[in-house]
């Protein structure tokens, strides 16, 4: 299967964008981008961990960012409707860390805290499909 160019995945992006309520966007100045760039996360074994995407604050304003080439190292092989699952996902995930931001709540990232222990305690077999 030839992965999925990264206009296509801007398309589903944006329709993935159009099902969320106005009301997430608030104060979400900077938007959100696709860069087709793989951010490998820097504490992965092997080639089995990749950032999909990030909430960025910063002096300038809030912004998601979701990696086109990090989804293509692990999602490549998915049809895309269900790459549109992945993204889908992802953003709820990154606009989830945005609200809990504005409202001064930090739980999600204290799960994916206690994700990533998991993950580096783990053997390798362990983490095998």
């Amino acid at each position: 299967m030839t992965p999925i160019r990264p206009e296509e995945v801007r398309e589903l992006l944006s329709e993935c964008m159009d099902e969320l309520p106005e009301v997430f966007f608030r104060d979400l100045n900077l938007g959100v981008v696709l860069l087709e760039e793989a951010k490998p996360h820097p504490l992965r074994r092997g080639d089995d961990l990749y950032i999909l995407g990030e909430y960025r604050r910063t002096q300038l304003g809030r912004q998601i960012v979701l990696y086109y080439g990090s989804f293509m190292k692990l999602f490549s092989h998915l049809p895309p409707e269900q790459l549109k699952e992945r993204l889908r996902d992802t953003l709820r995930h990154e606009f989830r860390h945005h609200l809990e931001f504005l409202a001064g709540d930090y739980s999600l990232i204290q799960e994916d805290k206690r994700q990533l222990e998991a993950y580096l305690s783990a053997s390798d077999e362990e983490r095998l499909p």
